[in-house]
């Protein structure tokens, strides 16, 4: 699951783990940063990016045919590129090796919902989308863009992975 802040990418993640009754995997980024009594940085993205690689390395939960990522590690190459202006080759070379089968890019067709963590509303966003569309075109995984509101947007995610793993 990728996309901008505000997307969705949470809600959809359980109800396709549920769907496929199979296990997911949670965004640490949301649950590291909401734990600092401070303004995260460059250290911390590296904690978040070591531990999100480590996570899903070293998984060993029930996987039924899917495990769906909330969220993966090309928002933390996006957000390194963003904020700081550069991000670590070992993120980049493991965004490379990772063994992602479909990529679920998710749309800013829906409501924009502030929490104290989320940092960009509005034309960011928009702009935040066109980002991860093209490190997901440059990364060469398939990847489709899911739109809808609640359940239609959960069963366009189910149809194209239907229609992409049969």
């Amino acid at each position: 699951m990728t996309g901008p802040e505000s997307t969705g990418k949470t809600w959809l993640t359980k109800r396709l783990a549920g769907y496929y009754q199979t296990d997911w995997i949670t965004e640490y980024a949301r649950e590291y940063v909401e734990n600092l009594n401070r303004m995260y940085n460059f250290s911390d993205m590296v904690v978040i990016a070591k531990h999100q690689i480590n996570v899903v390395k070293n998984y060993k939960g029930t996987v039924n045919r899917f495990l769906f990522l909330d969220t993966d590690l090309i928002i933390l190459k996006v957000w390194f590129d963003v904020i700081y202006n550069e991000c670590p080759a070992w993120l980049t070379e493991a965004i490379r090796n990772r063994n992602i089968d479909l990529y679920i890019l998710c749309d800013t067709d829906i409501k924009w919902e502030d929490d104290p963590v989320r940092e960009n509303p509005g034309q960011n966003r928009e702009a935040l989308i066109k980002l991860y569309e093209e490190e997901l075109n440059m990364s060469g995984t398939p990847f489709v863009v899911i739109r809808g509101n609640d359940n239609a947007r959960l069963m366009n995610a189910v149809d194209a992975i239907d229609s992409m793993f049969g």
